[in-house]
């Protein structure tokens, strides 16, 4: 199989430096400079951050760009905060659309507003319902991810009922399920829920995704848990696929030397 190529367009920021825009004519002339080597890109993903801080009409310029010096490309997505759809007028998220804007993936991490204040995330679960129906309605294709354990023990129920609720008030094309990294220790989320997180084992994280996928009423909704951050591995399309989804789940739960979970050594968290 020949895998498709992929260009980056890191146009704001790098691990460990402070936020920025990189000058519009540096990104330009890298899509010249793209055209010209790479002609067998396909598919282009602007980076680092949130693409849709920038203004449309600079954001109008990169899309006219990779229109003209790449022909052959078919999809060009971006990481996007709800915030910054909301900052944009409907024609503008039509005009990006059709300029060549195809998916946005967005980081909703929980539908529960108790948990996204919390974490500080800066949205509620309005105003992610609000920006993702908006994509669709400006024909724009939407991946949603769902951190499973954000809430911990005492919140997870809530941080899984009201995430599905969004999922299912949205619709969205794609949505995935990671799990909560905290490399650094629970230090800083335990003082974000006022010392009252509980970090949770993988019988209760499958409980969890349980009861999650279970809520879902999806119509044709591509799901995945295959970040390496998830021991289970699920894949399927939402709802047909539920019931086999939800057997593989409970085999997790009951009897997970039959359910092909990554080892813990083997997951890089």
């Amino acid at each position: 199989m020949q895998l498709e190529p992929v260009l980056v367009l890191r146009y704001v920021y790098a691990a460990a430096k402070k936020f920025s825009l990189k000058p519009e004519d540096a990104v330009l002339k890298e899509i010249e400079w793209a055209g010209q080597h790479l002609s067998r890109v396909r598919r282009v993903f602007l980076a680092d951050g949130d693409a849709l801080v920038l203004s449309t009409r600079r954001l109008l310029n990169i899309l006219h760009a990779i229109r003209e010096h790449l022909p052959h490309v078919s999809r060009v997505a971006s990481y996007c905060l709800p915030r910054n759809v909301a900052g944009k007028s409907d024609e503008e998220l039509k005009q990006l659309h059709k300029a060549g804007l195809d998916l946005i993936y967005l980081g909703a991490e929980s539908g529960d507003d108790f948990v996204l204040k919390s974490i500080n995330k800066g949205e509620t679960q309005q105003s992610t319902v609000d920006a993702l129906n908006r994509l669709a309605d400006a024909g724009v294709k939407r991946s949603v991810m769902i951190i499973n354990g954000l809430g911990g023990e005492r919140f997870s129920e809530q941080h899984a009922l009201n995430s599905a609720a969004l999922a299912n008030q949205t619709q969205p094309e794609f949505l995935a399920s990671l799990v909560i990294n905290l490399p650094h220790g629970d230090a800083r989320h335990q003082k974000a829920f006022e010392g009252q997180f509980d970090y949770m084992q993988q019988p209760s994280l499958f409980r969890e995704l349980r009861q999650f996928v279970s809520a879902l009423e999806l119509k044709s909704t591509i799901f995945r848990s295959d970040h390496a951050s998830n021991q289970l591995v699920l894949k399927g399309v939402l709802g047909k696929d539920k019931s086999r989804l939800m057997d593989q789940i409970d085999t997790a739960l009951n009897a997970p030397h039959d359910a092909n979970l990554r080892p813990v050594w083997i997951r890089p968290f």
